[in-house]
């Protein structure tokens, strides 16, 4: 497993410099489901890169990734989870907080996580036999603080329009931070940042983020606090296990 990890280590810093090298060319953008569900020919092109070097080094490894319908279930061998760029708005508006995220599980089980904000070269990675780590910074296991010492992040939508009370929740709260990414959003919970992450997303999404936030006292569920499903879009939770039951006060 070691060797793995460190091999996921060298490949997703090497997406982030292959999307470094080439994002200040002319980008072909793709509306995927509405305008603002959008991919590019880098979002592509990294992935068939990650896919590449997965199938060369682990040729018996399946894939389950986000673009072109590569949708290996998690459960069934050795499977790679991989988002070749999260927040692909953000990069294309802003040319920054964007991430590179793979995930590596064995019959179901997370075996280790990788989040690697590109921009600002942090990479946080570990789970599973791993300590958690943001480069080379060890990660603490969350400390319990009141809601009005603590930051949330969620989907703007979910938050203004108080879906399942998360607008409840915040309001207990010093307020809501919106950063258009699930994994630089759930980078900032596994730092301690934000005490939580309320969103509507993917398996690749969320993936890395929960592998490692097992490590450090997180655990990731549907609103109705259930296990994710890892085939559909679904609305999620990343939040400390031991304010799950005062938050699910608010949050039901």
């Amino acid at each position: 497993m070691e060797n793995k990890y460190l091999f996921a280590q060298k490949i997703i810093r090497q997406a982030g410099q292959l999307i470094k090298s080439e994002m200040a060319k002319h980008l072909e953008i793709e509306e995927k489901t509405r305008f603002d569900d959008l991919v590019t020919n880098l979002d592509k092109s990294t992935q068939d890169f990650l896919i590449a070097q997965i199938q060369a080094t682990c040729p018996d490894d399946k894939v389950m990734a986000e673009e072109n319908g590569v949708r290996h279930p998690i459960d069934q061998g050795k499977v790679w989870v991989l988002d070749p760029i999260d927040g692909t708005v953000n990069f294309i508006v802003q040319g920054d907080n964007f991430a590179v995220m793979i995930a590596y599980f064995e019959d179901g089980i997370g075996q280790f996580g990788l989040i690697y904000d590109v921009m600002n070269d942090v990479l946080y990675h570990g789970g599973g036999q791993f300590d958690v780590y943001a480069n080379n910074k060890r990660l603490p296991i969350y400390k319990d603080r009141p809601f009005n010492r603590s930051l949330i992040g969620a989907n703007f939508a979910m938050s203004s329009d108080n879906v399942h009370g998360i607008r409840d929740l915040a309001a207990q709260t010093l307020g809501v931070r919106v950063y258009g990414g699930a994994g630089i959003s759930m980078s900032h919970v596994l730092s301690g940042h934000l005490l939580g992450y309320f969103s509507y997303i993917q398996p690749w999404d969320y993936a890395a983020a929960l592998v490692m936030g097992e490590k450090l006292g997180y655990t990731l569920l549907t609103l109705e606090g259930a296990k994710p499903d890892f085939k559909t879009r679904q609305m999620v939770m990343f939040v400390p296990r031991i304010k799950l039951a005062e938050i699910q006060k608010f949050v039901h």
